[in-house]
């Protein structure tokens, strides 16, 4: 897709704060100079003078200066104030005539003329000219909107030769299979007009971030071979109330003259949220959802405007927003599963140099959980590391590599731990690693290292599941459990005392355990009761107790005794292997990394 760009504009409070400035200097310079004569300074010795001489005509005593004029009342001067009880007295016999207004003021015409009528012209003129530029930029004729400012400023892409297709967009099937409907509507809407079905007006994509909503709306203009108007959500908040509906209304009138097209509009919950009728809401964005809300009631769906938009909190939208009519279809754009994340893993090693025997099923199962954009980025990781290396092409070693940046950050090559803080780490990963072979229904290891990461990860063991895992039974995440508590384990067996290396493990335990209790039903107490919500389903979880303060209590106490069950099953298998736990933490200590076939091999050894 080719993006046209749109020229810049300055905003319009720019033009405002000159106009501003140039009337304040009128004003401030011009007016004083038009409204007094010039005015001479003397000192009191020339005052005196002038007065003895007789040659003082009209004169005015202020409280810091002496004004007068000449006999001829030709010039005005003026001349410092000093203690003198009898001058009075003295200017009255020498004939001076005193006044409260020697400086003539400006006549009432000339001052409104200068101090309004003129900075008024010179801003009309400003104005008028601004007026034209911006018309000429935004294409001229009376549908131009003054300054720009209601004007939509989506961006519009056409199509061109390297266009984003479907065939660019993997990991995805069953959205591009939803969305193939819409490109085939586009094309042939005769056949689904003779059946009298109409197209949905308005497509949601939901899903995390970085799972290519935004890249699959592309991928339909694309194959569609349509206009695309993209614009995001916050782009329609304005300063000035009102703007970001008119901002709307000018959206949909250009969609409508370019129809058949797509109108794009990402992260929509920024306009999109629920009203709440609170006072002292945001207004500027209730009227933009109110005008968006009209706008789609007032198309058809057969005139070839598609709306599509794309969101990460499908749950804080306004349900009026939501309803049939208006977002007919929400298509979830999840994360990839293991297939998923091989394609697009394939699709992304088309831009670099990989070599033949790279494997890529592997690196999918080593990347579970990833999304799209993060695969993009281990790809991307692999070629600068290619590079670093000064290599021709990415081999599998750079992809392996890559995933562990991803995960944990770079190698720490200046970070030197001690003997005996080596010794703990390597103790602390092969009793993470040995709890985990020890048990059945746990992922097998792929690697131990003790390199410390730029996470802040003194060291890691990595499990990579055999294939897609959908759902997790009670048993796997106790032995999960005990996997996380293996590492203190270790420690306290070996070494008596324990460290803050198990700070991480501890976390990821108890958010295990406590989820077992309150969402998913695997409490012996509570049975099938939900004791938490969770919201912002896509952007981590968060998560609130639903319960009473004594229920919580009782949680909190079941939570604490299913962690203590599996931190002493796992110090029981470490202790019945004890003479494999050395071997194995004497034999990382020494190679730092190691495999997981080298790990199984001693320990089945």
């Amino acid at each position: 897709m080719q993006e046209v760009k749109q020229p810049n504009k300055k905003p319009f409070i720019y033009y405002y704060v000159i106009a501003l400035l140039v009337i304040f200097l009128i004003n401030c310079l011009l007016v004083p100079k038009v409204a007094q004569r010039a005015i001479r300074e003397v000192d009191y010795g020339t005052f005196m003078e002038m007065t003895y001489n007789q040659e003082i005509g009209y004169v005015q005593i202020e409280d810091n200066q002496i004004l007068f004029t000449d006999k001829d009342e030709t010039a005005i001067y003026k001349t410092g104030l000093v203690y003198d009880p009898d001058l009075t007295q003295r200017l009255y016999d020498n004939g001076a005539k005193f006044s409260g207004q020697i400086v003539e003021e400006m006549s009432p015409v000339l001052s409104i003329l200068i101090s309004w009528i003129l900075p008024m012209l010179l801003f009309a003129a400003l104005g008028q000219f601004m007026y034209r530029q911006m018309s000429k930029k935004a294409g001229g004729g009376a549908n131009s909107m003054m300054f720009g400012l209601g004007k939509s400023n989506a961006k519009v892409y056409v199509q061109s030769s390297d266009g984003i297709k479907f065939s660019d967009v993997a990991g995805e099937d069953e959205a591009k299979e939803n969305l193939a409907e819409i490109v085939d509507y586009l094309h042939n809407p005769e056949k689904y007009k003779e059946i009298g079905a109409s197209m949905p007006k308005g497509i949601l994509l939901v899903g995390p971030p970085g799972t290519g909503k935004t890249m699959l709306a592309k991928a339909v203009a694309g194959e569609a071979n349509v206009p695309f108007f993209s614009m995001s959500g916050s782009e329609f908040v304005e300063m000035f109330v009102g703007m970001g509906a008119s901002k709307v209304r000018d959206l949909f009138s250009q969609a409508k003259e370019k129809a058949p097209c797509i109108v794009f509009i990402d992260e929509i919950d920024a306009i999109g949220k629920k009203r709440d009728g609170q006072v002292g809401g945001n207004d500027e964005r209730e009227q933009t959802l109110n005008q968006l809300l009209t706008e789609m009631d007032g198309f058809e769906g057969n005139n070839g405007v598609i709306i599509l938009a794309a969101t990460n909190r499908p749950e804080s939208l306004d349900p009026a927003l939501l309803r049939p009519g208006r977002f007919d279809r929400r298509v979830p754009v999840e994360l990839p599963d293991l297939k998923g994340r091989e394609e697009i893993l394939k699709v992304h090693a088309r831009k670099i140099r990989v070599a033949d025997d790279v494997d890529f099923n592997k690196i999918a199962r080593m990347a579970s959980g990833a999304s799209g954009a993060e695969l993009a980025n281990i790809i991307n990781e692999a070629a600068l590391r290619a590079v670093r290396d000064g290599r021709k092409f990415a081999t599998q070693a750079d992809l392996e590599e890559s995933i562990e940046v991803v995960i944990a950050g770079y190698q720490k090559k200046n970070a030197i731990l001690t003997d005996k803080e080596k010794h703990i780490v390597a103790y602390h990963e092969i009793g993470h690693a040995l709890v985990a072979a020890r048990q059945s229904n746990s992922a097998p290891v792929q690697k131990i290292t003790i390199v410390p990461r730029t996470s802040g990860a003194l060291g890691y063991t990595m499990q990579v599941e055999e294939g897609n895992h959908y759902l997790m039974s009670k048993e796997e995440i106790e032995n999960k459990i005990a996997t996380y508590t293996g590492g203190r384990a270790a420690e306290e067996i070996v070494f008596g005392s324990v460290t803050t290396g198990a700070s991480n493990d501890i976390e990821q335990a108890t958010k295990l355990a406590r989820s077992m209790i309150t969402r998913y039903g695997m409490s012996k107490d509570f049975d099938m009761v939900a004791m938490e919500a969770v919201t912002n389903q896509y952007l981590g979880g968060d998560s609130s107790l639903t319960c009473s303060m004594e229920t919580q209590t009782a949680i909190d106490r079941e939570v604490v005794e299913l962690v203590k069950r599996q931190h002493e099953k796992a110090g029981q298998i470490l202790l019945e292997n004890r003479e494999k736990l050395d071997e194995l933490a004497n034999f990382l200590y020494e190679k730092e990394t190691i495999t997981g076939e080298e790990f199984m091999e001693i320990l089945n050894g």
